[in-house]
C-alpha cells in the first residue's frame, strides 16, 4: 500500500460476533433536495443462522420523556419513520446500485457480506438532543436515528441482544452557500403625556454565524422623549418548537450582556455590543436543544433548522431557531426591545480538509464525504485500502462503555 492512508470504515458487531455492521460515516447530510443515502454491507456467519433471515431497520424516534418510566406502561415515545430491508437472503426487488464503498467493502470482506440501504425522507427532522438535569438518568430526550441489524425468522419477531447490533447515527445541516439579508429592525416608542417619542434600530452585522463565532450587535438609540434609558440588555436566546401531538415554543437565553450605558433626552447613543453563544458557558440548563449526542467534546449548541415544507408538523420533532434580543430599560417609561432572528450552524466542509494527510489521493470523480465529527470516507485507488474503526463513542472523558447506544 505504500504510504497512502485508507478509506476509514466504522464497523460494529453483534455481542456473539455472528453478525458485524459496516458503515462509511456516521453523519448523513440533509442537502434540503436530498439526503445521503445510508449505505453499509452486514457480515454475517451463515452457519448460525440456519432457517432465519437477517434484517436492517432505519428508525427516526422522538424521545420526550424519561426513560425510567416506561416500565410502568408509560411510554414517552414515537416512531417518526421506520423502514425495514431484509439483508439475507436478498430480495431481488430490493437489490439496488451499489455505492463505491459498497463494492470495495464486498470484494474485501468476501462472499459471506451483503449491502443494505436506506432513503431518509427530506421533511424527518435533523439529530436533536435536549441537555438533562443534573438528576436525570437514561436516554436522554430529543430526536435520533438508529440503524439496528438483527437476526430473525420475520422482521416483526423479538430480537436478542446477542445477535443484533445497534448504531445510533446523525442527520445533519450544513449553513447554505448564500445567507440572507443582513438583519435589522427598528421600533419607535411615545410615551404617557408626552408627544415625543424614543427611537431603536438594531442590526447585526451578517445574518449566517458559525458555532463559536461571535456575534456584533449595533445599537443605534435617538432618544428625542423626555425617559432616560438607564440600561442596555442584549441576549441571544434559542427557541426549540416542538412538534408533537401540538406545537410548543421553548425559549433559553444562551448569551447575555447587560451594560449600564445610559441615554439621557434628547440624546443619541450608538454602540456595537459583542455576543458569543457557546455550549460551555451553558452546561447547566436544562432542556437546551443540542446538535447530536451528549457528553461528546465536540457537541455544541443545536444548529438552526432550515425546513423546505412545514405542511406536516407531526414529523418535524424539534425546530431551532435563534434570536438576539436587544432590551432598553427606560426610567418610569417601561422597556423598549426588539428582536433580530439569525442562523447559527456549521459551515459545509470543504473538498480538500486541512486535517487529510497530504499523502492521500482521491479519486476525482468521487465526491468527498465528511462528516461533523472529520472523519473522512474518501475512495482510494486501492480497493483493499480501509482503516476499520469501532463504531463506539469516541474522545469520551472518563466514561464507562455502557450499553445506552450514544453513539455506539
Amino acid at each position: 500500500m505504500g504510504d497512502k492512508a485508507g478509506t476509514r470504515v466504522f464497523k460494529k458487531s453483534s455481542p456473539n460476533c455472528k453478525l458485524t455492521v459496516y458503515l462509511g460515516k456516521r453523519d448523513f447530510v440533509d442537502h434540503l433536495d436530498h439526503v445521503d443515502p445510508v449505505d453499509g454491507v452486514l457480515l454475517i456467519d451463515p452457519e448460525y443462522l440456519k432457517d432465519r433471515k437477517v434484517f436492517v431497520t432505519l428508525t427516526c424516534a422522538f424521545r420526550y420523556g424519561r426513560e425510567d418510566l416506561d416500565v410502568l406502561g408509560l411510554s414517552f415515545r414515537k416512531d417518526l419513520f421506520i423502514s425495514s430491508f431484509q439483508a439475507y437472503p436478498p430480495l431481488p426487488e430490493e437489490h439496488k446500485p451499489l455505492s463505491r464503498l459498497q463494492e470495495r467493502l464486498l470484494k474485501k470482506l468476501g462472499q459471506n457480506a451483503y449491502p443494505f440501504n436506506f432513503t431518509i425522507p427530506q421533511n424527518l427532522p435533523c439529530s436533536v438532543t435536549l441537555q438533562p438535569g443534573p438528576e436525570d438518568t437514561g436516554k436522554a430526550c430529543g430526536v435520533d436515528f438508529e440503524v439496528r441489524a438483527f437476526c430473525a425468522k420475520t422482521v416483526d419477531e423479538k430480537t436478542h441482544k446477542r445477535n443484533s447490533v445497534r448504531l445510533v447515527i446523525r442527520k445533519v445541516q450544513y449553513a447554505p452557500e448564500k445567507p440572507g439579508p443582513q438583519p435589522m429592525v427598528e421600533t419607535t416608542r411615545s410615551f404617557l403625556m408626552s408627544d415625543r417619542s424614543l427611537h431603536l434600530e438594531a442590526s447585526l452585522d451578517k445574518e449566517l454565524y458559525y458555532h463559536g463565532e461571535p456575534i456584533s450587535v449595533n445599537v443605534h438609540v435617538t432618544n428625542n422623549s423626555t425617559k432616560t434609558v438607564k440600561r442596555v440588555k442584549i441576549s441571544v436566546r434559542q427557541y426549540a418548537d416542538i412538534c408533537l401531538f401540538s406545537t410548543a415554543q421553548y425559549k433559553c437565553p444562551v448569551a447575555h450582556v447587560e451594560a449600564d450605558d445610559q441615554v439621557s433626552p434628547s440624546s443619541t447613543f450608538c454602540k456595537v455590543y459583542t455576543l458569543t453563544p457557546t455550549l460551555s458557558s451553558n452546561r447547566e440548563k436544562r432542556g437546551l436543544a443540542l446538535d447530536g449526542q451528549l457528553k461528546h467534546e465536540d457537541t455544541n449548541l443545536a444548529s438552526s433548522t432550515i425546513v423546505k415544507d412545514v405542511s406536516n408538523k407531526e414529523v418535524l420533532g424539534i425546530l431551532v431557531s435563534y434570536r438576539v434580543k436587544v432590551k432598553l430599560v427606560v426610567s418610569r417609561g417601561g422597556d423598549v426591545s426588539v428582536e433580530l432572528p439569525f442562523v447559527l450552524m456549521h459551515p459545509k466542509p470543504s473538498e480538500q480538509p486541512n486535517s487529510r494527510p497530504q499523502s492521500v489521493v482521491p479519486e476525482s470523480d468521487v465526491p468527498v464525504d465528511t462528516n461533523l465529527i472529520e472523519f473522512e470516507t474518501n475512495n482510494f485507488s486501492q480497493d483493499d485500502d480501509f482503516v476499520f474503526e469501532d463504531f463506539a463513542r469516541l474522545r469520551l472523558k472518563g466514561m464507562k462503555d455502557e450499553e445506552d447506544d450514544h453513539f455506539c
